[in-house]
């Protein structure tokens, strides 16, 4: 889009909104945060340059933009890979803008019909359809603790697929709450014939991570060691901040204890936990349910054997 408008300079909102197949509230709304967006070389007085008002979109100094960068054979392959793997996602449009363009790349590429296969998990398909026919369904669901299978009745909202997985968001009546389901933890679906009034969904459902928590979730500020950032950046629940002392510290949206105990374990000693107060012991907690774990199913006696 933004291509589009360095070549052409301005056009009427509902005229980029038709040709681009979005709706105008929507697009203006992608527009306000390119504006926010800076060019080649990056420095601060370097930014796109957009004026939208209420019929048309305005656009300066987008030379940088008028011929799109060319692609190195590794960077064409990167892009035709991950669109492959859009198009491998059951309800892609085989035939849409995207199957288009990627059969225009890997024409380019010269290279034969990428394959990319994704491993449908064995409950995709009744969720689907319960989520199109606003079915209420119970699941049997396996959480985060170790055991912790529950049954719940669900209103399926949507089935989405992020980071390499599946999810169903669903309003849970157990829980009073919205939540996001690994549908490769849901052992079993049972469709009830009843129907239901979809509910509006949080906000943080439409975002891009896989966990959520609900809008019960809180959030707690965790500080690593800068080179362990990335390994929860993918949780951020916002910007991260730099304290003096060379950490960073991660805002992460916790809406199971245990799940929050086990992450620390993973992040190891130099972790810290900020705030809330109840959370700062959550690796602690998770540890010692570890240890009384081993030991009843007596793990002390098979290690003193085997040192012995």
């Amino acid at each position: 889009m933004l291509a589009y408008l360095a070549r052409v300079g301005e056009a009427p909102i509902a005229e980029l909104a038709q040709r681009f197949a979005m709706d105008e509230r929507t697009l203006v709304s992608e527009l306000e945060l390119a504006a926010c967006c800076g060019l080649p070389p990056y420095t601060p007085d370097q930014l796109l340059e957009l004026v939208i008002d209420d019929e048309r979109v305005l656009a300066y100094g987008l030379d940088a933009l008028r011929r799109p960068p060319k692609l190195t054979p590794d960077e064409g392959f990167a892009v035709a890979a991950a669109a492959r793997a859009m198009l491998a996602v059951p309800g892609a449009d085989p035939a849409g803008p995207l199957a288009s363009a990627l059969e225009k790349l890997e024409a380019a590429l010269g290279a034969d019909r990428l394959q990319v296969e994704l491993e449908a998990p064995e409950q995709l398909g009744v969720l689907r359809r319960a989520v199109t026919d606003r079915e209420l369904v119970e699941i049997d669901y396996l959480g985060a603790n170790r055991g912790a299978e529950s049954t719940r009745v669900v209103e399926p909202h949507a089935v989405v697929a992020l980071e390499g997985r599946f999810y169903l968001d669903a309003y849970c009546h157990l829980a009073d709450d919205w939540r996001r389901f690994q549908i490769e933890r849901i052992r079993a679906v049972r469709p009830s014939g009843d129907r239901f009034v979809r509910r509006t969904p949080p906000e943080e459902m439409r975002g891009p991570h896989a966990f959520t928590g609900g809008a019960s979730a809180r959030v707690a500020r965790v500080a690593v060691p800068e080179g362990r950032a990335p390994l929860i950046e993918s949780l951020a629940a916002g910007p991260a901040e730099r304290l003096e002392d060379g950490r960073v510290v991660v805002p992460i949206r916790v809406g199971n204890a245990h799940w929050f105990g086990r992450l620390l374990l993973r992040l190891g000693a130099d972790a810290e936990v900020l705030e809330p107060d109840d959370l700062i012991d959550a690796r602690a907690v998770v540890a010692k349910q570890a240890l009384a774990r081993y030991r009843r199913t007596g793990g002390e006696e098979r290690g003193a054997r085997i040192l012995r």
